[in-house]
């Protein structure tokens, strides 16, 4: 029976997957979109079959880099157009890399960072990818992010080792169990290089990855460096619920807002709950009773549910609005008790502080 559960889970997601992305840069001479300069920290092993491209390999070394990709001017928000196949590359509707730089040591990216923070007024987001993700697409989604937001920090990537392959389920839980201290150390780069308010954007298994360092930053006793982390997103988490409640009891006060995208069509995580034995992951709860006490939000994004329903907060123009003024959330719901936010609406439920959004589209 497990094995069958595993078996329907790779096709369903292999079903629902995006072409893979890889590495191609802007044609010389062509004009490139506008570019987002992504600062990058990574536990992947670098693999010599692809020059110096990063792999699925698992590294204890951190290695620092910074892609600038170029975004083109013509596609739908939400979307990562690619190149296709023996197609001329072509800036204005495909997402290309315009340069790459590798960072000799931490301290080198450090340095860069800084001036990248400093001009961003010392906001920085880190985003953790998910599962079955390759480092190029994940980057390019951090991109995608920073452009459709219009994020006011610097931004950083952390491209931990997935397998990128829908098969590799539990290389990627294991590698995710991994990465948590590779994370805790980027984050402590990043305070360091000066940055006063750090937002931790996660999707599905890399949230297991974010709570985990948080968590271990709590048990060093590092409130510093904790409470520079400003906000928190998790979408789609693919953690258990008990292991959830223990990492945010050992995290103590949760950073505000503390925002869960969850939907109750996820399919990756209606499988990924069946294949643990499990009703339910933290992704896909159906009311926050299971997580009452907690002072965090869950916003009900069924309602947008596209495909396997696993990044709607991604893809939704209407959801990516919300992600863009986190801080607002927080006070739209203080002042109005119908969870108006100015851009969807929903009903909202509260728990012993646990609060659910179940949000809807706006009529015209």
């Amino acid at each position: 029976m497990l094995r069958c559960a595993v078996l329907v889970f790779a096709i369903v997601l292999a079903g629902c997957a995006p072409p893979r992305a890889t590495m191609q840069f802007v044609p010389q001479g062509a004009q490139a979109g506008q570019i987002e300069s992504i600062y990058v920290g990574t536990t992947r092993e670098l693999d010599p079959a692809m020059e110096s491209n990063l792999g699925i390999g698992r590294s204890q070394l951190m290695r620092y880099g910074r892609v600038d990709v170029s975004v083109p001017p013509v596609r739908e928000p939400g979307t990562i157009p690619l190149p296709r196949p023996r197609r001329d590359l072509d800036p204005a509707t495909q997402f290309l890399t315009a340069g790459r730089t590798l960072y000799g040591d931490a301290a080198e990216f450090r340095s860069a960072l800084s001036r990248e923070i400093a001009r961003k007024q010392g906001e920085a987001i880190i985003f953790v990818h998910g599962f079955n993700n390759n480092a190029v697409e994940s980057t390019y989604r951090m991109a995608q992010f920073g452009h459709d937001l219009d994020m006011p920090g610097a931004l950083v990537h952390y491209a931990w080792p997935s397998r990128a392959n829908a098969l590799g389920y539990v290389y990627d839980r294991d590698s995710a169990i991994f990465s948590s201290s590779g994370l805790e150390q980027l984050i402590r780069n990043v305070e360091s290089a000066g940055a006063r308010r750090i937002t931790l954007v996660a999707h599905s298994m890399g949230s297991l990855i974010a709570m985990e360092a948080m968590a271990r930053l709590s048990l060093r006793g590092d409130r510093q460096v904790l409470d520079r982390i400003a906000g928190v997103v998790l979408m789609s988490p693919d953690i258990d619920v008990d292991v959830f409640k223990g990492q945010a009891a050992t995290i103590g006060k949760l950073p505000e807002p503390f925002l869960i995208f969850t939907s109750k069509k996820d399919k990756a995580l209606a499988l990924s709950a069946r294949i643990t034995g499990q009703t339910n992951r933290v992704g896909n709860l159906p009311d926050p009773t299971p997580l009452a006490g907690l002072k965090v939000t869950l916003i009900d994004t069924t309602a947008f549910s596209v495909g396997g329903g696993h990044f709607n907060a991604a893809n939704s123009p209407a959801l990516l609005a919300i992600l863009g003024n986190i801080d607002g959330v927080d006070e739209a719901l203080a002042s109005d008790g119908r969870g108006r936010t100015g851009v969807i609406t929903g009903a909202m439920l509260t728990v012993q502080n646990t609060t659910q959004i179940i949000m809807s589209p706006v009529l015209p």
